[in-house]
């Protein structure tokens, strides 16, 4: 069964682009598209897409807000995830749209294929986190942006030796084989650990896992 994608973005050129780009998939469909965050909103609930490609700035309603309404606690769980278009010189709405529920960020230069994945690791529930650029926001924002929620509880003491371990690989941007190569256990040993984390610290994903430990203090910006 395709994956149902609606294109958010104030630059029909971009939507345009993007759509050719994924209907050269057989398993992508393109059900819809969106100017503005109010007009996204509209889209969601008609069209019931299974991703969301969201831009950050638009008229009306931007990317962050239109994404807090999408992923809040209104929604059910079968609610559309979000993939952010970002650029770096909008990094800092970067963080804000993964603190609203965004599943991961991707550049608007990025190629082609990386696009297409990226629309499929998001699909099948799991977050996009480019390590590089993930390590380049919150090195550079975590520290700096409050949230705008109460405090991170302290609720680290639930975790395990090795779940804490695992934590801070996840907030460094690694990828389940990249944790494993470092800790010297499976691939399965590693997604079990990450879903012990999630489930312990009521997360939904390993972006809010990487959000949290820079939060609570697990890890620094700046740090290795």
């Amino acid at each position: 069964m395709a994956i149902r994608v609606l294109l958010v973005d104030d630059q029909p050129l971009l939507r345009t682009g993007f759509r050719m780009i994924l209907e050269a998939e057989n398993d992508v469909a393109v059900v819809g598209e969106s100017g503005d965050g109010v007009q996204a909103l509209e889209q969601v609930r008609a069209l019931q897409p299974d991703v969301v490609l969201m831009d950050i700035r638009m008229p009306r309603m931007d990317g962050v807000e239109a994404t807090r309404q999408i992923t809040g606690s209104g929604s059910n769980d079968g609610a559309a995830k979000v993939l952010v278009l970002t650029t770096f010189d909008l990094d800092e709405y970067v963080v804000e749209a993964l603190r609203a529920g965004a599943s991961g960020f991707l550049l608007k230069d990025a190629p082609a294929h990386e696009l297409v994945q990226a629309i499929r690791v998001v699909a099948a529930g799991e977050a996009m986190l480019a390590p590089s650029i993930t390590r380049r926001l919150l090195d550079k924002y975590a520290g700096q942006l409050p949230s705008n929620e109460e405090p991170v509880p302290d609720t680290l003491g639930t975790l395990t030796e090795r779940e804490v371990e695992v934590l801070k690989l996840v907030a460094r941007g690694l990828s389940n084989a990249e944790i494993a190569a470092d800790l010297f256990v499976s691939e399965t040993t590693v997604k079990t650990h990450v879903g012990h984390v999630l489930t312990k610290l009521d997360l939904r994903d390993r972006v809010q896992a990487a959000v949290y430990a820079y939060e609570s203090g697990l890890v620094r910006p700046n740090t290795p």
